[in-house]
């Protein structure tokens, strides 16, 4: 339904922006209220991975592609063990699933988990609004007596403050060490674990999406996860021959005031290092680089990089809002790769050391399998420095 202050028949759910604009349609999921950055995403698979992406917390994700449910939810595909996502959009009712590996059909496993979420809105529209205007502070109420207040809605999604200074990754991150032996998925055998590790890598959560850490078990690393705030003299101690930044959500100049001295103490140590996403620009902003937040950000599964040394192109998956401001990136520092879309930075090294980090999600498979070889490359770094 498209953007109108007058409820139409039958409606049990709503959209409120911050500026009062209200689009209506149909409940989904858990009922109640939900606060959060309004954004989209233009995948066209994977919507039981993005919803449980830690780097999707205080968002609130509208889907463009229609079909949303259509394979059904299980507990293999999943990025953390409690999502972060405030919310979905969708254009149509979730979609019945039709798949082997279904457990549990969408709508269950959203209420399972808390989630809201709305469905029957004009998704198109709504869209073009982000791109025009960028992605605005909204509140989705599920209200099956179909009872709502939209000025006190408008009033809390003005309320919110924001992604800009905000430091969501103290809120996903792990509280307590633990150790990571699960390996990629595969159809013979799903997952399997590493029983007989080469190399060890502390890998830093700021929001750690499963898959990544199944890539590095996979490449044959040990991985010793900790939380984000860990001392770099705890993590020095525990001997590591490699360290990885995960990706992670909120603003990195918030989670970098207690990120960026951690990152630059083990840069002096010398360890191969290699970051994503959240995890590349909290390197960046350690090696003097500033970051800023994005009109759009980017979010989807088509997103074309460059490498600039080799000229490949990689289709990548990407969600992230913030990004390293080019023109700050010290000498010493070299861009590696950068967005076909819109020529942003998506991949620095700092040169002459084995530090290297990229804006974009290679554990995912949109190409299907394009970015996979940087795991190597990192520990290809680990057998040249150990």
């Amino acid at each position: 339904m498209s953007s109108s202050p007058t409820q139409p028949k039958g409606a049990t759910g709503a959209l409120v922006l911050a500026d009062g604009s209200v689009f209506w349609g149909h409940g989904i999921g858990d009922t109640g209220t939900t606060v959060g950055e309004v954004c989209f995403n233009t995948s066209m698979s994977g919507y039981q991975e993005i919803l449980t992406d830690p780097s999707y917390a205080g968002q609130i994700i509208t889907f463009t592609f229609p079909h949303i449910g259509n394979v059904g939810t299980n507990d293999e595909d999943i990025e953390t063990t409690t999502p972060a996502a405030r919310g979905l959009i969708l254009r149509r009712d979730i979609t019945s699933p039709s798949n082997w590996r279904a457990a549990k059909p969408l709508n269950d496993w959203l209420q399972s988990h808390n989630m809201t979420g709305l469905a029957g809105l004009d998704t198109r529209q709504l869209t073009r609004r982000i791109r025009g205007s960028g992605a605005p502070t909204g509140v989705i109420c599920h209200a099956p007596d179909q009872i709502f207040d939209l000025e006190s809605l408008a009033e809390e999604a003005n309320a919110w403050p924001g992604l800009n200074g905000m430091d969501l990754a103290a809120e996903v991150s792990c509280r307590q060490p633990y150790d990571w032996t699960q390996t990629r998925w595969s159809l013979a055998s799903g997952y399997d674990d590493q029983s007989d590790p080469k190399h060890h890598v502390v890998a830093i959560d700021y929001g750690a999406k499963h898959n990544i850490l199944r890539c590095l078990a996979a490449a044959g690393c040990k991985v010793s996860v900790v939380p984000a705030d860990c001392s770099a003299e705890d993590i020095l101690a525990r001997n590591p021959d490699g360290i990885f930044l995960s990706n992670g959500p909120g603003d990195p100049a918030a989670t970098g005031k207690y990120a960026v001295p951690i990152i630059q103490t083990l840069l002096e140590a010398g360890k191969p290092i290699f970051g994503i996403c959240l995890g590349h620009q909290l390197l960046s902003r350690a090696l003097g680089a500033e970051t800023e937040k994005m009109r759009l950000g980017h979010r989807g599964a088509n997103h074309p990089v460059k490498d600039i040394e080799t000229g490949k192109v990689e289709i990548t998956s990407q969600n992230h809002g913030f990004v390293v401001k080019r023109e700050t990136l010290p000498k010493e520092v070299s861009e590696t790769h950068h967005s076909l879309f819109d020529g942003s930075v998506e991949g620095i090294r700092l040169d002459g050391k084995p530090v290297f980090s990229v804006q974009y999600h290679p554990e995912a498979s949109p190409g299907p399998q394009d970015s996979h070889y940087l795991f190597d490359r990192f520990v290809g770094m680990i057998d040249q420095h150990s």
